[in-house]
């Protein structure tokens, strides 16, 4: 596991992050928000790690569900 991250350990709380948003835009039930990424970014190891051919990237959301993709060689 390269990242594993969790909204506890965030800069800025959901609570704020909706709240500050919310000043300009309008948020509706299923809207996303970006929010980054968690520690162990590839581009900052030594030497840099990316993902190639085979690697599988998991993302979730407690109560919503998960991801799973398998990256392919472009062709």
């Amino acid at each position: 596991t390269m990242q594993n991250g969790s909204t506890k350990t965030m800069v800025y709380g959901v609570k704020y992050l909706v709240s500050y948003l919310s000043q300009f835009m309008s948020l509706h039930p299923g809207d996303i928000i970006s929010t980054g990424t968690p520690p162990g970014v590839g581009l900052g190891m030594k030497p840099p790690v990316f993902l190639k051919a085979g690697d599988v990237v998991e993302l979730g959301i407690e109560g919503l569900g998960q991801q799973k993709q398998t990256f392919k060689a472009d062709v």
